[in-house]
């Protein structure tokens, strides 16, 4: 391949995190549904993505009580590897386990854990950066069940050992050595973040021998029970989630709602199946009050980064139509902290050219090609801004290329409009509204969006246009109401 290990590592982690590109196009031309970080192809047809951070040349170790990190040989072998596909570490993610992979150029890493050329090696370390333990294999064998198994016995390890401080407290308790107990419940109030449980029954220990802690400290407690691992529930729940996501990619948005909802039900503490469905409300049955409750679920519960990401993004999606654009940018920029999406890059540039303000627009774009240069829907919406910025013959080429994509009609249709191409511009509209969205109350938001849409300036007092995006939600309070 062209591109360096170090670049390259780049795109694979966007098959774990930001392949979510255009897969489903809405109005506007940001994107989202199908659980909001998923896209076409491989790994990406897969429920459970893990949050791996790129760690390049110069970066600082990743931080956490554990830190699961992976060093691949090569992109292609990254490409291929069932280390992107786990829910047992991607929900790990959500209990302070750091998942990091680490470049081809980060010399320093990986000479510190003996990351040479004979074969993938995966390192769990602890926070002090020391190895715990580690997995070496031939190349292209380093599996994501060894890791798992990896990970799972030190966290089996800290728990017995954790469970033992506590009965070890209690003694101490009992035998009226409460300086002791103090300190081996301070032991086990450390390690909350791994074990939330542990911590909470620490913290209620401390507070009775009156050495409460810090109240801020407490209400950062993960709330809620952790997620259920064994071994045949996962195989039954992420059968469900893939086959949910399958469901929505085909259109058949009933039948993968009844399987995400099967899915939460098997494991409330869950929150992956509560981000897909709360995507699949706000995108493509347009039940926006569903959705935020499951946004709101989402975030109040032990989540890992890209769930939090997109429930984040979600929120300020409506937020943002809904005309409070501070507060709706002010989650975007959130869902960035808790983990980088193409699709919130999309969507701010989205904001931003609404606003006439094409440079921010411009650098968001760069932002989401960054992510997956390669990936044909990322390509789609960056040629949008094409004909704007004088390359209408490339912005063309793309759109012709891309033309059978039905999620992506929308800004096909806005491509075309900007060259000039009327009848092309409302056919694809057309597709879009009425063969790829399957509710009127999605299509009423979309015509809407179509309408104060500067892409579709000349068609704006068309009799057909207007006739086509008749549903439009003409909403006086609504983002688009206070557009110019």
């Amino acid at each position: 391949m062209a591109r360096s290990l170090a670049k390259v590592l780049v795109l694979v982690l966007t098959l774990s995190l930001s392949l979510q590109a255009v897969v489903a196009t809405c109005g506007g031309g940001g994107g989202g549904g199908t659980g909001g970080a998923t896209g076409g192809g491989g790994a990406a047809d897969r429920a459970y993505h893990v949050a791996w951070k790129v760690v390049g040349k110069g970066a600082a170790p990743v931080g956490g009580p554990l830190v699961v990190y992976w060093f691949p040989m090569t992109a292609s072998e990254a490409r291929a590897s069932d280390l992107l596909i786990s829910r047992y570490l991607a929900l790990a993610s959500a209990q302070c386990v750091g998942m990091a992979i680490v470049t081809s150029d980060n010399e320093e890493l990986r000479g510190k854990y003996s990351a040479g050329p004979d074969g993938p090696v995966a390192v769990l370390a602890g926070s002090d950066g020391a190895q715990i333990s580690r997995i070496a294999a031939a190349p292209g064998l380093l599996k994501a069940t060894d890791v798992e198994v990896m990970l799972r016995e030190e966290m089996d390890k800290r728990e017995t050992a954790l469970g033992d401080l506590l009965a070890a407290a209690k003694e101490k308790v009992s035998g009226k050595d409460e300086e002791g107990a103090v300190g081996l419940y301070t032991q086990v109030w450390e390690q909350r973040c791994l074990f939330p449980a542990f911590g909470g029954k620490a913290a209620k220990a401390l507070k009775k021998l009156g050495k409460p802690v810090a109240d801020e400290k407490a209400s950062l407690l993960p709330p809620g029970p952790a997620p259920n691992f064994s071994v045949e529930l996962t195989g039954r729940i992420t059968k469900a989630m893939d086959e949910g996501l399958a469901a929505e990619r085909a259109g058949k948005v009933l039948g993968a709602q009844k399987l995400y909802e099967s899915a939460m039900a098997m494991d409330p503490a869950d929150p992956v199946p509560v981000r897909f469905l709360g995507e699949l409300h706000r995108h493509e049955t347009g039940d926006w009050a569903r959705a935020r409750a499951l946004f709101d679920q989402v975030l109040g519960m032990r989540a890992d980064p890209i769930s939090r990401a997109v429930a984040q993004h979600g929120l300020g999606k409506m937020t943002i139509h809904e005309g409070e654009f501070a507060k709706g940018l002010a989650l975007f920029e959130e869902s960035l902290r808790s983990f980088p999406l193409a699709l919130t890059y999309r969507n701010l540039a989205v904001y931003w050219n609404s606003e006439k303000k094409g440079d921010k627009a411009a650098a968001y774009v760069r932002k989401a090609m960054e992510l997956d240069p390669d990936d044909p829907y990322n390509q789609i919406f960056a040629a949008t801004y094409m004909v704007a910025l004088g390359r209408p013959k490339e912005a063309e080429e793309i759109a012709r290329k891309n033309e059978a994509t039905l999620a992506a009609s929308y800004n096909l249709a806005v491509i075309y409009a900007q060259l000039g191409n009327r009848e092309k511009a409302l056919e694809l509209l057309r597709r879009h509204f009425y063969e790829y969205e399957k509710f009127d109350r999605v299509r009423a938001k979309e015509m809407q969006e179509a309408r104060d849409d500067i892409a579709f300036a000349a068609l704006h007092r068309d009799p057909e246009f207007l006739k086509l995006t008749g549903l439009a939600d003409s909403d006086g309070a609504s983002y688009h109401g206070k557009m110019s």
